[in-house]
């Protein structure tokens, strides 16, 4: 099955890719690179998941928002390559959490985001190198913000 098949099979609802809010782009292919920007957690509607982990959003809710921007990637992903069979791999992420200083689970918050892509390319391409560090506070109070290098099929 195909990373595109596999990802229509989760039943998940894709939000719509976001517009950069800066100036940069949002994804970037450098030979058999694909560079995606920072990206928050996007609902379907095109709102933003906020609050800090710790405070306003357990561990549990601050996952659900690291997956979030999982999809959303996978939005930014499909629209500027046209399909997830594009990319043939995760090759690293760096996932940052708006956290208060005594919340440390930073680590289960951005396996929200590896493990839909390990759904989506399989525990092994789709599980690549990570960092996941807590921020005192992200672009309009987003919970989440997660960057990623892909390879190129």
């Amino acid at each position: 099955m195909s990373p595109q098949e596999r990802f229509e099979k989760t039943g998940l609802t894709l939000p719509p890719p976001p517009a950069p809010k800066g100036v940069y782009k949002p994804l970037l292919v450098v030979d058999k690179l694909v560079y995606v920007s920072g990206h928050g957690p996007v609902r379907t509607d095109g709102t933003l998941i906020v609050g800090k982990a710790g405070a306003e959003l357990d561990k549990d809710e601050a996952k659900a928002a690291a997956k979030q921007v999982g999809l959303t990637i996978l939005s930014t992903l499909i629209t500027g390559l046209g399909s997830l069979d594009k990319i043939k791999r995760v090759v690293k992420t760096l996932g940052m959490v708006n956290a208060v200083p005594h919340f440390h689970p930073h680590p289960y918050v951005i396996n929200g985001c590896s493990e839909l892509f390990a759904e989506v390319w399989g525990p092994d391409l789709g599980v690549g190198v990570r960092s996941a560090v807590g921020m005192g506070s992200l672009p309009e109070n987003i919970t989440v913000e997660i960057e990623v290098i892909f390879e190129l099929a």
